[in-house]
């Protein structure tokens, strides 16, 4: 998730610039601030297909899924999404634009009337794709970059040659005037080297989303962030926040970067965390249909497919998304359950619960409860 803005000549250039940072950042600012009848983003896995074999990939993407969405009901996907109000949908993989139907796809979203974002590994992106970007006017446009020299990022990416492409789809973007951001993911093997990163997005107009790799599909285990490491990411983050202004560097922790710590100030998607909003106020759609509240979570928390139900039939059921709309103090985990800020924060992110514990309410890679163990 990923940006770099064109250079404007004039203070009214510069000045429209930094309101689209402004606005592709509201993208997460927004997402967790109350419960809502309609999703505010739908992420879209438009396909499993890729061209990179990155070491964190939480879905394994590689290959095709088997019986992937057909162009028809793709189309048809789009116009549900606008029945049930979806404000915003992002594309993302695999790889999105594998998918040859990406633009048409991006265009139905358009000309519906929701806002598109697109995450892309960088890998394929050219002056055609950009082209065809700056007709969609999307929302926000993310690039992967996952370290600071080509050695770290072509090992945790898979394939040697794709830092290279990444910058090289960095500077396209920003030559478009896309509203662009970069997203790093981080791990033990890139760590040490977000100061480098920082380095080269200061000063250039740059969103920077970070977020931490969990142990699931590809991901050794062995490469997670310990405690210590992980709440120092969140020191580093709170750092970059208080040093420096938007317009310098916009910079903004992921929904897994920690809760309710007494030291660390709130950086993350939304001022006011209130637990996990998979099923809530967003939605994921898995390209063979498959829906599901967060494409972080495991498998047995899908809620049906849009070839058996329509995705207005699945949103709306009363028993939908039980887990997050019908949630309970009792289904703390036993790292939440005597936490006073269990009602509130609800365990957690649950993508990160489920990978590193198993269970759900039971993210151990919380400030606070760290913070308790100093």
């Amino acid at each position: 998730m990923y940006t770099i803005f064109k250079k404007c000549s004039s203070f009214f250039g510069i000045e429209r610039l930094l309101l689209n940072i402004a606005r592709y950042i509201d993208v997460f600012e927004e997402m967790v601030l109350e419960e809502r009848s309609s999703p505010e983003q739908v992420v879209w896995e438009l396909t499993l297909k890729c061209n990179l074999r990155c070491i964190h990939c939480g879905s394994s993407a590689g290959n095709s899924r088997l019986n992937e969405l057909s162009t028809k009901e793709a189309l048809q996907l789009c116009h549900d999404l606008s029945g049930i109000n979806s404000e915003k949908v992002c594309f993302m993989g695999g790889e999105p634009f594998l998918r040859k139907e990406w633009y048409l796809l991006g265009k139905e979203v358009v000309d519906l009337g929701m806002k598109l974002l697109i995450i892309s590994n960088g890998f394929i992106v050219n002056s055609n794709v950009i082209s065809k970007l700056v007709s969609l006017q999307p929302y926000g446009f993310s690039l992967s970059l996952d370290g600071a020299t080509a050695q770290t990022h072509d090992y945790i990416r898979g394939v040697s040659g794709s830092f290279e492409k990444v910058m090289e789809s960095i500077s396209l973007a920003r030559d478009a005037n896309l509203p662009t951001a970069v997203i790093t993911t981080v791990n033990k093997m890139n760590f040490a080297e977000l100061p480098l990163i920082k380095d080269f997005l200061l000063d250039k107009n740059i969103a920077w989303q970070i977020q931490v790799a969990a142990p699931e599909g590809r991901f050794p285990n062995k490469l997670t962030l310990s405690k210590d490491e992980f709440y120092s990411l969140g020191l580093f983050i709170a750092s970059l926040k208080n040093r420096y202004s938007l317009k310098d560097l916009p910079v903004i922790g992921a929904h897994c970067c920690g809760y309710c710590s007494t030291y660390i100030p709130k950086f993350g998607v939304s001022s006011n965390w209130r637990g996990c909003q998979a099923g809530i106020s967003i939605l994921s759609v898995k390209s063979n249909g498959d829906v599901i509240g967060c494409l972080a979570t495991p498998d047995r928390y899908i809620e049906g497919n849009i070839r058996e139900r329509s995705i207005i039939e699945i949103w709306n059921a009363s028993d939908a998304f039980r887990y997050n709309r019908k949630f309970r103090r009792e289904d703390l985990g036993e790292n939440c359950r005597d936490c006073k800020y269990g009602d509130v924060c609800k365990g957690g992110c649950m993508g990160m619960s489920t990978s590193l514990t198993g269970k759900p309410y039971n993210d151990p890679y919380c400030y606070y409860k760290i913070e308790q163990d100093f």
